[in-house]
């Protein structure tokens, strides 16, 4: 938990820009009257000193802890990997069905404002001036507070569509009824101003993150590093969201960049890769009963920023994803957010490629084998149906579990993802060769010379001297090869991430590049290169329920997937309810879907002061 240490707090503001939960039951004008907790250490010039500086961080990740949830909720219970229950509240069915009313429980951006206003007061008077034997004190908060910042004012665009933006603390009701009027910004005005924001970080903050133990001490989180957003990391994100939105060739190339030199300070002069870690059938075995290898979700070395939570329900933010996916004591084993069958048919429908143990010859693993062991191996490690027995009647209660959701912190950035977004930012900066390296084999720079640049030679060598760029050095990056895969050797340490849970992805006939050949006309080449794209981003989208299923991606990714094809709205309907199972249903019951052509529909809105209302 994060404990909530206040000095004193300001009056009370507008009602977007600061929670209304402890006045739910008094008018606007009580709460006006009211002192806020909402932003802390006001009445200060500066913030001059260890103590306050700390204190303050700890406040705002108190603050980030209350959007934690939401997170995951709002990006998969408007996608299509997970069902409702009959456990689960009106309010996540409404989410489901883009029918949230301002009096829903996850639909509050005052939330997301209560965190935004500590951290444009603490901006705005932290004193970074300040040294100690030359090196100064506060910029790593400094840093760290303008990557939790830019990260949360995303979180509001991807929801909203159109949000204030404020970027100065404000602590009068004068000055916040006057923001609420201001500069509605959308998605790529967002990403614009955060990109030019982040940049004015010094180099050396990128993984510099704050070190007092104050950070450790109020969190169960044993390392500070995890707690924040690096900012080159952010800085891809947001270069890839406004390249959705424009179409920006140049920005997929800066997101690319951005993800790899992320990748490649992560370790300082250690390398990142994407490891050995894989499920797999054991070679050779004609009877399937349990895989082998280790996958495990929640590796500290690969996770990369966490909000934390309690383990007790009675002290702090207590997550309750734990509760929505998992059978315990507490729902009384029944959950309220279920695996869909879409989820089971994307990871059926992968072709396990069961390498003998020459590595010269293959198989594929049967369909239909038990416990979602065929297909993809990743889904049968994370979700689990069984029966436990009451101790006192001992009647027999069907268990649902989600492991991913079985700790109590949540988790915003992991490995696995920043490949796989490094592959998306390449494939729509058109290196689609280059994006599906990352998915069958890993890169290398001896992979990247002799798979990716023989295939974008130009006359004026922009292509290559751009692929240059990405220096997955031979001494640190090794692509695996068999022996590395099956655990006999130690040596290899880039995977496909296709491999981790769908065999030797590189002996796999059935997972290979469409029209692989190299193109010297460049007309072809770039007729090539726009099939070859579509192709991989549909392998993207199904690597990216694979991998991060249940986490909290879901909607965005169909959201940006949806945004680069001809129709979108035909993709998001396509995918958010012909592939729930709901068209049928739907004709049953009477129900509305949502006209996914009227793009405002994508977003929440809330009290008609937020939101995009076209």
């Amino acid at each position: 938990m994060i404990t909530k240490i206040n000095k004193k707090v300001v009056a009370g503001a507008f009602s977007l820009l600061f929670p209304l939960s402890s006045f739910l039951m008094m008018s606007c004008d009580d709460f006006f009257n009211q002192e806020s907790n909402d932003v802390l250490y006001d009445n200060q010039e500066h913030l001059d000193n260890a103590v306050d500086s700390a204190w303050s961080v700890v406040g705002i990740l108190g603050k980030l802890q209350l959007v934690a949830d939401r997170t995951v909720i709002l990006g998969e219970v408007r996608g299509d990997l997970v069902d409702l229950s009959t456990a689960a509240s009106s309010d996540l069915r409404d989410v489901a069905n883009f029918n949230v009313g301002d009096d829903n429980k996850y639909n509050n951006p005052t939330d997301y404002y209560a965190v935004i206003n500590n951290c444009n007061y603490f901006l705005a008077h932290v004193d970074t001036s300040l040294r100690s034997r030359n090196e100064p004190i506060f910029m790593a908060e400094w840093a760290a507070v303008k990557g939790i910042r830019a990260w949360t004012y995303l979180q509001l665009a991807l929801n909203y569509g159109k949000v204030p933006l404020i970027t100065e603390p404000l602590l009068r009701r004068e000055d916040a009824e006057a923001a609420e009027k201001g500069h509605m910004a959308s998605i790529e005005d967002i990403c614009t101003y955060f990109i030019d924001d982040l940049s004015t970080v010094p180099a050396r903050y990128n993984n510099d993150f704050p070190l007092d133990d104050r950070y450790v001490s109020v969190t169960n989180v044993n390392s500070t590093e995890l707690l924040f957003f690096p900012v080159t990391l952010l800085k891809a994100e947001l270069y890839l969201w406004r390249a959705t939105v424009t179409k920006s060739v140049n920005d997929y190339k800066q997101a690319a960049l951005n993800y790899f030199q992320f990748i490649s300070e992560r370790n300082g002069s250690a390398s990142y890769p994407t490891k050995n870690d894989n499920l797999r059938w054991r070679a050779g075995t004609t009877e399937f009963s349990s895989p082998i290898g280790t996958l495990d979700y929640a590796k500290a070395e690969d996770l990369i920023t966490v909000i934390p939570g309690n383990s007790s329900p009675t002290v702090g933010f207590y997550s309750e994803l734990n509760n929505l996916f998992c059978s315990n004591d507490d729902n009384n084993y029944l959950v309220s957010l279920l695996a869909s069958q879409r989820i089971f048919d994307i990871s059926e429908a992968q072709d396990y490629c069961l390498p003998a143990s020459n590595a010269q010859s293959y198989s594929f693993v049967p369909k239909g084998l038990r416990d979602y062991q065929s297909g993809d191996l990743r889904l049968s490690r994370v979700y689990d149906e069984d029966y436990e027995y009451d101790p006192f009647t001992e009647e027999r209660i069907r268990t649902k579990y989600i492991s991913k959701h079985r700790s109590t912190n949540v988790t915003v950035y992991r490995r696995v993802l920043v490949y796989l977004h490094l592959a998306e930012a390449l494939n729509g900066a058109g290196y689609p060769r280059m994006a599906y390296l990352i998915l069958s084999t890993g890169l290398s720079n001896r992979q990247i010379k002799e798979q990716a640049m023989p295939y974008y030679m130009t006359d004026d060598r922009a292509d290559s001297l751009y692929l240059a760029q990405f220096n997955f050095d031979d001494r640190l990056y090794r692509v695996c090869t068999f022996d590395d895969y099956n655990g006999v050797s130690p040596e290899g340490n880039q995977l496909g991430i296709h491999s981790r849970g769908s065999g030797w992805t590189p002996l796999n006939d059935r997972y290979v590049l469409i029209n692989d050949t190299i193109e010297p006309d460049l007309q072809k080449r770039q007729q090539l290169v726009a099939e070859q794209q579509l192709f991989v981003d549909s392998l993207l989208l199904n690597e990216n329920a694979l991998e991060m299923a249940f986490e909290g991606n879901r909607y965005y990714d169909l959201m940006r997937f949806a945004m680069r094809q001809s129709n979108p709205a035909a993709f998001m309907a396509d995918h958010i309810f012909a592939r729930r199972g709901e068209d049928k249903r739907a004709e049953v019951q009477g129900e509305v879907k949502t006209d996914f052509t009227d793009r405002s529909t994508w977003f929440l809105k809330w009290n008609g002061k937020i939101g995009l209302m076209e």
